[in-house]
Order: C-alpha cells, then sequence, then structure tokens
C-alpha cells in the first residue's frame, strides 16, 4: 500500500514537472544560463572582482 502511494506521488511529480516544461519552455534555460554565467569582471584587468574593487588598483 506504501509502495502504491510513493508511485503516485513520484508519477504526479512527473506529470507537474512535464506540464510546467510545457507551459514555462525557457525558464529553465533562463535558470540555467543566470547560474553559467560569469560573475563581475573588471574592465581593465579582466580578472573577477571580488567585494567593491579589483586588485589592480583601478575602479572596474
Amino acid at each position: 500500500m506504501l509502495f502504491k502511494i510513493i508511485l503516485i506521488f513520484l508519477l504526479a511529480m512527473v506529470l507537474v514537472g512535464m506540464v510546467g516544461k510545457l507551459v514555462f519552455p525557457s525558464a529553465i534555460d533562463r535558470m540555467k544560463s543566470k547560474a553559467l554565467g560569469r560573475g563581475p569582471v573588471c574592465r581593465a584587468c579582466g580578472r573577477y572582482i571580488i567585494g567593491k574593487s579589483c586588485d589592480c588598483g583601478k575602479k572596474g
């Protein structure tokens, strides 16, 4: 009995995921590109900015 309940729950989650992908097809791509995108980079030297300014001394 418990196995059937778990199986029905998992199938319902798959169905919700499929409907969500059909309704919002580009939402996953936007989230993926935002997560994998580059962080803030200094315009002068090209290194990542940690804090308010870069270590090169120029405000980038």
